[in-house]
């Protein structure tokens, strides 16, 4: 992996301080930048150019998912990694629809930062593991895609199952196809959302109004 730079917004000193030593410590991160707010982290965004963003959600003033939409209107290739204390439904929804590429809890463990790192500063998408299985358990309906004429209307059927954390065997069952057909089906979707995995497709799936939480 490239060497990071990599931005940490928080307006919490001891914690930035914490996850500073962590980022510190591992082979592929070059720099860290900090900014105590989003007003300071937009003056500073060019100085130098970030290679990923960790964002603080609840912060004095502007707060994350409005610093977010601000930031990736001046560079849309931004990647930035919303932070929280909690899994809440309302704050990684607004974080995804202003551009958010993942989402961590902040008593997150070394290995699900790193993994995280990976997979934003390699093109995919993150959601802490609670946060998944969150969103798993609250997806409540299917809606009319944003972008319709992408995804076949099976294809969408699939991807709405998935998101319900359904595994390929039980959407096989329920509608009353092979798995192996479903295992194809799944293969196509991660092409199609340029995803990873279910992580990536759930948020492809939330973007588009295919799924509500």
């Amino acid at each position: 992996m490239q060497a990071l730079t990599i931005f940490l917004v928080d307006d919490h000193k001891l914690f930035r301080e914490g996850l500073k030593l962590l980022l510190n410590s591992m082979p592929f991160v070059s720099q860290v930048v900090e900014a105590s707010d989003g007003e300071e982290f937009l003056k500073i965004l060019d100085n130098p150019k970030p290679g990923l963003i960790f964002m603080d959600i609840s912060m004095p003033g502007i707060d994350g998912i409005e610093t977010t939409r601000r930031a990736l209107a001046l560079q849309p290739d931004l990647k930035i990694i919303a932070l929280s204390m909690f899994a809440d439904e309302d704050y990684y929804t607004r974080m995804i629809n202003a551009g958010a590429k993942g989402f961590m809890l902040k008593n997150s463990g070394i290995q699900d930062v790193e993994e995280c790192i990976r997979n934003v500063a390699a093109g995919h998408n993150y959601f802490s593991p609670e946060i998944l299985s969150s969103i798993l358990r609250n997806i409540s309906k299917k809606v009319k895609p944003a972008k319709p004429g992408e995804l076949s209307d099976r294809e969408i059927e699939i991807l709405y199952r998935i998101c319900q954390g359904l595994s390929n065997q039980e959407i096989a069952d329920l509608l009353r196809i092979s798995k192996r057909t479903v295992d194809k089906h799944r293969e196509n979707l991660l092409l199609k959302t340029d995803s990873k995995n279910t992580a990536g497709m759930v948020m492809f799936a939330i973007r588009n109004g295919i799924v509500e939480v």
